[in-house]
């Protein structure tokens, strides 16, 4: 876990979270403008998954040079969309190199706040979420699924911080997946994500994205706030493509 700066002078820290950015080969400077903006505005900058569109290196070049506009600390995750070249180890490296604290499975803390996080993975939720039963294929799949909480369990556990914000592609609840076809619930978010939130006090937020056209917010069981950031869910219906929660 790396030291965090000193912290604010009021105690309370700013952070804007966006997601699901899908920067093209072929875009030139999509995000400095607005990196520039949240950086007059927020404290932290969370990232929520789907920064590339496909997990190119040129994409995570574009991304990375955009980056540079940040004066604030940027923490965060990558998403599927990040993967789908087989490269996720380089698009990370591009990004870290570009000041951007890549959490899967690590901690970070920023002014006094941790941030713990993973990329998470689908599952379903409630009755609903698939059970390692019956075929292999099946058990891995599932296996996935608790591979990634794993992850986010051991960042949590690595924090000591009175005050926690988890960063997440995948949703936790699903009351931010309302919204989308009810057929792919179960492909947008996993319960046992929540599940291991509640299980640590002092979690104050919850970030994700990969739900476009789910809902704004929602809480897990225990009573945390869950956000989804996803910016084409944010820039259809609010009016800003981040949120900026005061922690």
């Amino acid at each position: 876990m790396t030291p965090s700066p000193e912290p604010a002078a009021n105690g309370a820290l700013r952070v804007a979270a966006i997601g699901d950015l899908h920067v093209g080969e072929d875009h030139t400077h999509p995000y400095r403008d607005l990196f520039a903006q949240i950086s007059s505005e927020a404290d932290v900058l969370a990232l929520c998954g789907d920064l590339t569109n496909f997990g190119k290196t040129k994409e995570a070049e574009n991304l990375a040079e955009d980056l540079m506009a940040c004066t604030i600390p940027v923490v965060g995750v990558l998403g599927n969309h990040d993967y789908e070249c087989g490269q996720p180890d380089e698009v990370a490296k591009i990004l870290h190199q570009a000041g951007m604290q890549v959490l899967d499975g690590e901690a970070y803390e920023i002014g006094g706040v941790g941030f713990a996080g993973a990329k998470g993975f689908i599952g379903g939720f409630g009755r609903h979420m698939l059970s390692p039963f019956g075929e292999g294929p099946i058990k891995d799949f599932v296996q996935a699924s608790v591979d990634e909480n794993l992850k986010l369990e051991s960042s949590l556990r690595m924090l000591r911080t009175e005050r926690t914000v988890v960063v997440l592609h995948y949703s936790p609840v699903i009351e931010t997946v309302m919204g989308e076809p009810p057929e792919i619930f179960a492909f947008l978010g996993s319960a046992r994500l929540g599940e291991t939130i509640d299980r640590f006090d002092g979690v104050k937020a919850v970030f994700h994205g990969h739900a476009h056209r789910g809902s704004v917010q929602g809480r897990t069981a225990r009573g945390v706030p869950v956000y989804n950031v996803a910016r084409p869910l944010l820039a259809r219906t609010t009016e800003r493509e981040y949120t900026i929660v005061e922690i």
